[in-house]
C-alpha cells in the first residue's frame, strides 16, 4: 500500500486469466447442469417413492379385505356346517310325526312305521359318515368300548364283548360315543 498499483506476477498473462474465467463459468454452468440433473433425479425418486407407497397402501387394503372375507367365510362355515345334515334329519322327524298322528293305528303298522323311520335315520347317518359301533362278540377295545361290567361266559372268549348295552358311534373314524358293553371274564 505504498500508492502503487500491484503488478501482476510474472508468468501470468491475460490469456491464462481469460481461460481461467471461462473455465470458472463452465464449471458454474456444469454445477447448474448437475444441480438441475440432481433435482430431476430427486423428482424421479420421489415419484417412484410415491408410486411404491400407493402400491403398499393398496396391497395392505387388499390384504385386510382378504382377511375379513376369510374370517366371514369361516364364521359362515361354522354357522351352517350342519345345514345339509339338518335337512336330511327333517325326513326322519316327518316320519316320526306321521306315526304319532295316526289315530287308531294298529301296533303292527306303528312298528312298521318305526322300522321305516329307523331305516331313513340309518341311511342319513351313513351318508354323513356316522358309523354304528355294535361290537357284540368282538374283542374288547378300550378306544371304542366302555366296559360297564364283566361276567363269565361260555359263548365268547374272555376279554370279548358279551352284551352291548348301548351302541357306540363314530364320525369318519373319530369316536363320537363309545359303545357301553359287558365284557366276558375268565
Amino acid at each position: 500500500m505504498n500508492g502503487q498499483v500491484d503488478q501482476p506476477e510474472e508468468g501470468i498473462d491475460e490469456q491464462s486469466l481469460t481461460e481461467d474465467a471461462s473455465t470458472a463459468e463452465k464449471d458454474g454452468a456444469d454445477e447448474g447442469d448437475q444441480s438441475s440433473e440432481a433435482l430431476s433425479d430427486l423428482e424421479k425418486a420421489q415419484a417412484a417413492a410415491d408410486e411404491n407407497w400407493d402400491r403398499y397402501l393398496r396391497t395392505a387394503a387388499e390384504l385386510e379385505n382378504v382377511r375379513k372375507r376369510a374370517t366371514r367365510d369361516v364364521e359362515n362355515a361354522h354357522r351352517f356346517a350342519l345345514e345339509r345334515f339338518s335337512r336330511e334329519l327333517l325326513a326322519v322327524r316327518d316320519s316320526l310325526e306321521m306315526g304319532l298322528a295316526a289315530e287308531g293305528a294298529s301296533v303292527e303298522s306303528l312298528l312298521e312305521g318305526s322300522e321305516a323311520t329307523l331305516k331313513i335315520l340309518s341311511g342319513t347317518m351313513q351318508q354323513f359318515g356316522i358309523e354304528v359301533l355294535d361290537p357284540a362278540g368282538e374283542p374288547f377295545d378300550p378306544e371304542f368300548h366302555e366296559a360297564i361290567s364283566m361276567q363269565p361266559s361260555d359263548d365268547v372268549e374272555p376279554g370279548s364283548v358279551v352284551i352291548v348295552v348301548q351302541k357306540g358311534y363314530s364320525l369318519n373314524g373319530r369316536l363320537l360315543r363309545p359303545a357301553m358293553v359287558v365284557v366276558a371274564s375268565d
